[in-house]
Parts: C-alpha cells; structure tokens; sequence
C-alpha cells in the first residue's frame, strides 16, 4: 500500500512560501490595472479600473477603496511600518474621498493614481531596509574617457 507524504494534512498555502520580490511584482501588476490599464482613446491618458468603478455613484467608490486596501493588507504583512502604511492609507483615504465628488471626484481619480503611488513607496521601504535588491540603481553616471 502506497502512502502519500501530504495524507492527513492541509495542502500548504497557495502564497506561504513567497518571496518579496514576487509579492511587490504581483502588487506592482495590481496597481496598474488600477490605475493605468486602459488607454483613453485620443489622448495618452491611461486610466484604470478604479476610475471606471468611480463612475458608479458611492459603490464603485467603496469597491476601488476596499481594492487598493488589499495593497496595505499585504504591505502590513510584509512588515511595513506604521509611518509608510499611514502614508499609504493617507493616499486611499485622499483618492476615496475626493472620488466621491460627482464628476469632479472621477476625474481625479483617474489622474491621482494612488495604487501605483502606493506601490512605489512599498518598494522603496524594502530596497532602503535591504529586504529587496534595488530595481534601478541610483547615482548619476559618469563618463570616463
């Protein structure tokens, strides 16, 4: 009789065993289908869900808040402190706010892009702490002829 090493126990977390680097990527392709997944026809205006969602009278705006949330849910879980998760809270609550303004509201959601904000702060905190290898390299180049 053949034994399954798994038999009896819960199979692992789909997301348990995932690296920084894969958490910010997925996170980073979130807050662009957030925020600039769509171009605007005629122009070279991106919009994204959450600005499509915004023309839905307070739902729309209360679906794209509890979805940028999901972006602070994660940043938490990647240990974060307080002070960057109140920065980021500070851009949902901002853009959340002002959405629900008719009109007024859709039009600076779509150009206040607080998830890609959101994202690129998380970012920053990890490569400064050293929990993520930098993305670019800062400095200013030199030629040396």
């Amino acid at each position: 009789m053949a034994f399954s090493t798994t038999a009896g126990m819960n199979p692992p977390h789909r997301y348990a065993d995932q690296s920084r680097e894969t958490t910010l990527r997925r996170l980073e392709q979130l807050a662009f289908l957030l925020d600039a997944a769509f171009v605007l026809p005629g122009t070279n205006r991106r919009v994204g869900v959450d600005a499509v969602l915004g023309l839905v009278p307070v739902i729309g705006d209360v679906a794209g808040v509890a979805l940028s949330s999901y972006i602070l849910f994660e940043a938490r879980r990647l240990g974060v402190p307080r002070h960057v998760l109140g920065r980021m809270a500070m851009n949902v609550a901002f853009d959340g706010l002002v959405g629900v303004v008719p009109l007024a509201g859709d039009l600076f959601d779509a150009a206040f892009k607080a998830n890609i904000r959101n994202v690129r702060l998380l970012r920053r905190h990890l490569e400064r702490t050293g929990t993520l290898r930098p993305g670019e390299i800062d400095g200013t180049a030199v030629r040396l002829d």
